[in-house]
This record gives C-alpha cells, structure tokens and sequence, in this order.
C-alpha cells in the first residue's frame, strides 16, 4: 500500500470527533436543560411547572449522555485475528505494523491475548490486566511467548501493547489489532468471545494455505455468529508463497481454498452473498512483506534478500487485504460504533423536546392563570378603596348625626333633672347643725354633693346611657359588617367584635360648681323691707329700691322739718348709714297723719308676726333655707354647664365610634397591602413564568439543533454504508 495514499481509516477518525463533538455539544445542553427543569421543579412560587419525574428524566439523560461520551471517547477500530496455532496471526500483524512488535516463530508462540494500540509518546510501552505498571516492549516474547511462559498469565490473559504512532501510520487512526492464542489449544472460546470479542469490528482468520480450513477455526467462528449479528469476517491464506513449489496446481488449490472459505461465509455461517463473499479472501505471505517492509525501512531493496517468485503478486494482494480491510472496516465501524449512539442521542433529544413542551404548556396554563388572578386582585384593590372612601364618607356622617343625637338627649335628661333638682335636694336626709364645721360636712363631696351628684349621674344613666349604648354597637355593628367584605380570608380571622367596655361617663363637675356657693342660714323677717324687696326682685337690685325710696321719703317730710335736718338725712341716706333713723322719721311721718291708735295696732300686731317667726326659725327651718339656695345656686349654675356636658358625652361616642372605624380602617389597609404584595409577587410569579416559557423554547429550539446534526452526521457517515 502506497503509504502517500490517503488512508481509509481517517473516515472513522473524521466521524469519531465529529459525533463526540455533537455529543459534548449535547452533554452539556442538557447539564443545563437539567439545572433549568430541576430549577423550574424546585420553585415553590411556580405551583409546578416542571415535575420531580422531568428532573429525574433529564438526570438520566446527562447520566446516559455522560456514560456513551466516556464510550465514545474509547471507541476505536478493533480488528481480532484468529487461527489455528503458527497460523501467522501475529506475524500478519507484524507486517500491517511494519515491525517486528508481537513474538511470532515456528511452534506454538502466542500464549496470551495481546492487544496492539497507538500512543502518542515516543517509546512503546506495554501493561498487564494485573497491573498499569508501564514495561518495557522487549519483555513482550517473555510475557506472551509460550517458550517463555509467565506463571500469572494465561490463556485468557490481556498483555496491551502500546506502539508509538510516529512509527506506524496504521494506528495513528484509533485501530486496534487484537492478537490471539490459537483456536486448537483451548476450550475455552466461549469466555473468549465474550471479553474479547463482542466489540470487535472485523475478525481476521489466518488459514494456512498448506491447508484447509478446519473444524475447530469454523467452531469458533460459529460461536462468534451466534453471538454477534452477522461479524465481518476477512479470511487470509498465510503462506501461500508455498505454492511456488507446485506451480501446476497452484490455480486449482487456490480455487479449492477460495470455494470452502465462500460456502463457510455465505452458507454457513450466512454473513456475506455469494457474489461478495470472494472480496473477503485473500491469499498472501506475511512473512515475506513483513521482510519486505523492514528491509525498506532500514533503507535496503524492498525485494532484497530470498524472496520467492511471485512475491510482487502475493504483495500486492496483502496490499489490497490492506486497503479493502481499511474501507471496509472504516464503514463498518463508524456504522457499528456509533449508529445505535446516534440513535440514542436522538431518543434523548426527543425525550428532553417532550420535556421541555411539557414545561412550556404548564408555564403558559399557569401564567394565564396567573394574569386573570392578578387582574381579580387588581379589581379587588380597586373596589376596596373604592369602597373604603364611600365608606369613610358614610361612616364619618353617621357619626357626626349620632353626637349631635347624643348631645341633644344628655342636655334633654339634664334639664329635665335641672327641673326635678329640688326633689332630689329634698329626699336628702342627714344630721343638721347650723355650727361652721358641721355646715362644710353637710355641703361636700360626702353627703349633699355626694348625693345630688349619685342621683343626677344615675337618672342621666337611666335615661341615656342604654339607648346611647345600643346606638353604639348598632353603628359598630354596621361598620364591622360594611368593613368584612372588603377584608381578606386572613384578615377577616383576625376582625374584633364590638367592644363592651364602653360606658358613657357624666362628668358634671358639681364640685367645682359648689365651691363658690355661700349659704345664709340668718334669720330674716319675711315682711322686713330688705326681705320684701329682695324677695321681688332680687338682692342686687333691692339696695337700688331701698335708695330710692329712702329719698322719695325725704320729699315727703321736707316741708314738716327745717332745711338743715333734711339735708342731715339725705346725707345720712345716702351713705346708708341712718336707715333705721330715717324708718323712724317715715313712723312719725304716719302718726302725725293717721294718728296714733291705728300705727298702735299695725305695730303691734308686725311684731307679733316678727316674734312667731322668730320663734319658729329653728335648724329645720335653716336646713330648708340651705336646701332652698342649694338648689338655686347648683340648678343656675348647671343650667350653663349644659351644653359643656352634653358635648363632653358626644364626644365619647365620637372618639368610640371614631377609634372603632379607625381600627377597622387599618384592617382595610392590611388587607389593601397584601392585595399589592399579592399582585407584586404574581408579577413577578408571571415574569418567572415568562422567562420559564422562553428558556424552554430555546432548550427545545437547541435540540432541534442538535437533531439537524445528528441527521447530519447519519447523512454523512451512517446512511448508504
């Protein structure tokens, strides 16, 4: 084979790194498609969208993914050679490698499985199934000869050899040749063919031309069938520079071999037509292009040395083995390696596309769900503060209407106990002693005050405080029920009956209103002057009217008395000094006019009456008179603090009625802001949903990707081979 000729295997190169890059390109889409699904799953705001069974379904497929790359990566082209013993197997593959790399001699040589394999380092190097220990290529025929047999391996023992590939260009292309101990002298093909075997791409069976084909070669090939669909079978008649000797028959032998190796492959064991068949048998002599290749790279004549006549034939037929064998193992390889991968990879990107449009549908149903619940919130926070401002409206108006109801109710029942104040006085009872100390006792806070103060506060209760009361809790009532269709679930637990705490307290302040009152218990005549006057008109006025009749008195008499004593009692007069005088004065005045008989009898008879009712002015009679200005002074002095009472009991209600909205105001605006932490959290549930709906778009959009280049690859290398 002309090494300049581009070789065949590159194909399976070629293939090789572009179906581990689409399946890096593929790893790592779903390592990420997985994040999202498991993110999606995980979300507690997303109700769902992504189930823990996607999660699980996407990590598998990075587990698949990640496994079939690890494949991938040491996938390579295999190629078993089996045969008889001193068949040739390993000097075939000496040759193909173009040294001499695998003991091969006369006898029973490979004692053990040796697998020959590129490596990029400069020395070749070769390991053990026991250890990765790195020895040196020389020890080869010490390890694997079967004169020189090592006690730790056997005949199912592995020996890898690692032969560098600047020095053979055949494994510079991921082939690996796989050497064999000989069929006849085991029995045990069946573990062969299961540890080594069932990855090969091609088997290789070396006959020996002097020979034909035996029972035990078909046995072992009739088991790898049974095993394997169909194997790639390549038959080699080594040594047929044999045929030299007898150049008589040498058509008729060589159509003796080539007639049982086609039935073995077409009939028996069904793997190839009969129109095919003959392409896989050749007919060549190892040892001679083995020779051959070395002399020519150490710089000799490629036909120096004993070579038998023909050899240019028989190296030209190992040459096509060679490049048939490269063509077709490249096809069948990339075919056998990587077409159920591909397959595979597309299994998983359907698998994730279904993923992935699962998660687009529940994000989209979701998010639907979500817009039309945010714009009932949005309605809702629109209709409570509506409601709230029309509320706090009519609250506020039915508020002010029942003050002025209470205002007008307490003066009411205050007036009427203004009216009724001197029967209460009255029903007072308690011991009376006219003395300064008992009089102050009698007067305060524990026992006259006291008792007016009890009886007023009681009577204003009866009359007020119940129907006041039941106002009260109707209005709150009537905020509570208009407040609870605005509140939410959570909210509304937490909603507060009307408070039965409330009392409405009459502050009369009837201490303050008696701390100025003075009474006069002195006794007074009833038909004296000042008693007449004063009982008409007043006090006050009646020093007025006691002046001016003192001087109508002296316009009387002036003409019956000298200038001077007149001008003696006007001057007397008005100082008020000289009164009881001047009463003298107006006596003898009447004597003088209707004599003295008549002012006997009227005197007489004043004095009487004077004396009976000073006589009868005991401390009953002062009680009365305290009780009297009692009244007087504490009803005059209520009668202006009504209004200042009326509007101290309206104002309870209002600040009650007023705290009782307020507090339910404030339920309003818990239940508004968790309406707008409701709508901000849906928004932002939405632009999740959102984001969800275009990430899975773009995961499912990247896998038809990877599909297009999946089928790309099938096109190219998988379809037609």
């Amino acid at each position: 084979m002309d090494a300049a000729d581009p070789s065949p295997l590159r194909h399976f190169v070629v293939a090789k790194h572009s179906i581990t890059s689409i399946f890096d390109q593929l790893l790592e889409f779903v390592k990420d498609g997985s994040a999202f699904v498991d993110e999606a799953w995980r979300g507690d705001d997303l109700a769902q969208v992504a189930v823990e069974e996607q999660s699980l379904e996407m990590q598998s497929c990075a587990t698949k993914l990640s496994t079939i790359r690890e494949v991938l990566l040491r996938r390579h082209m295999k190629v078993a050679f089996f045969g008889r013993t001193s068949n040739g197997k390993s000097t075939v593959i000496n040759a193909m490698l173009r040294d001499r790399v695998l003991p091969s001699g006369i006898g029973h040589t490979t004692n053990c499985f040796l697998r020959v394999e590129g490596t990029d380092g400069d020395e070749a190097f070769l390991t053990t199934e026991a250890s990765n220990e790195r020895r040196s290529v020389t020890t080869v025929n010490q390890l694997a000869h079967a004169l020189h047999m090592d006690p730790t391996l056997d005949s199912g023992s592995l020996v890898k050899v690692f032969w560098p590939k600047s020095r053979c260009a055949l494994l510079r292309d991921d082939l690996v040749l796989m050497d064999s101990p000989g069929t006849d002298v085991t029995q045990e093909l069946d573990s062969w063919i299961d540890k080594f075997c069932l990855d090969a791409d091609v088997f290789v069976l070396v006959g020996n031309a002097e020979s034909t084909l035996m029972n035990t070669e078909k046995l072992f090939f009739h088991k790898v069938s049974e095993r394997i669909s169909k194997p790639n079978i390549f038959i080699l008649h080594n040594r047929w520079d044999a045929s030299v000797s007898e150049p008589e028959y040498i058509e008729e032998v060589r159509k003796q071999h080539l007639d049982r190796c086609v039935s073995f492959l077409a009939e028996e064991l069904n793997v190839v037509g009969l129109d095919e068949a003959p392409g896989r048998i050749f007919f060549v002599s190892a040892k001679e292009v083995l020779t051959s290749r070395m002399q020519r790279a150490q710089g000799m004549p490629e036909t120096g040395g004993a070579l038998a006549e023909g050899f240019h034939e028989r190296l030209r037929e190992f040459q096509m083995f060679e490049r048939t064998f490269e063509e077709f193992i490249s096809q069948s390889a990339v075919k056998t390696k990587f077409e159920q991968h591909t397959v595979r990879a597309w299994q998983i990107t359907e698998a994730i596309k279904a993923v992935m449009d699962a998660i687009n549908i529940a994000s989209a149903d979701r998010k639907i769900f979500c817009l039309e619940e945010r714009e009932d919130q949005r309605d809702r926070l629109d209709f409570v503060r509506g409601q709230i401002n029309r509320l706090t409206d009519n609250v506020k108006e039915r508020i002010r209407t029942l003050t002025d109801d209470v205002a007008a109710k307490v003066a009411t029942a205050l007036s009427d106990q203004i009216r009724s104040l001197p029967v209460l006085v009255d029903e007072f009872r308690a011991d009376f002693n006219p003395t300064q100390e008992t009089l102050e006792l009698y007067k305060t806070v524990s026992t006259l005050l006291q008792h007016v103060e009890e009886r007023m506060v009681g009577c204003l209760a009866h009359r007020c405080s119940v129907s006041v009361l039941r106002d009260i809790r109707d209005a709150q009532r009537h905020m509570i029920d208009s407040v609870r269709p605005l509140l939410s679930l959570s909210v509304q637990e937490q909603l507060f009956a009307p408070s039965a705490s409330f009392e409405l307290t009459y502050d009369l302040g009837l201490a303050a209103i008696c701390d100025d009152f003075r009474e006069n218990i002195e006794f007074q005549f009833s038909l004296g002057w000042t008693a007449l006057v004063t009982r008409f008109i007043g006090a006050t006025n009646a020093k007025r009217v006691e002046l001016l009749y003192s001087v109508l008195i002296l316009v009387l008499i002036r003409g019956s008395f000298p200038p001077s004593l007149c001008l003696c009692l006007v001057k007397a007069q008005v100082s008020l000094r000289c009164f009881r005088c001047l009463r003298c004065v107006c006596v003898l005045q009447v004597w003088r006019s209707v004599g003295w008989r008549l002012i006997a009898l009227s005197l007489s008879l004043y004095g009487l009456l004077y004396l009976y009712e000073k006589l009868t002015w005991t401390n009953a009679s002062r009680e009365r008179a305290l009780k009297r200005q009692f009244v007087e002074h504490v009803a005059h002095r209520l009668r202006a603090v009504i209004p200042i009472s009326s509007s101290a009991c309206s104002q309870q209600v209002n600040k009650e009625l007023t705290s009782t909205f307020s507090r339910l105001s404030q339920r309003v605006d818990l239940s508004e802001a968790e309406l707008e932490g409701n709508i901000r959290q849906l928004s932002f549930r939405i632009q999740r949903l959102e984001n969800i709906q275009r990430r899975s778009k773009a995961f499912r959009n990247r896998a038809t990707e990877l599909e297009t280049q999946l089928e790309a690859f099938s096109v190219q290398y998988l379809q037609g081979n």
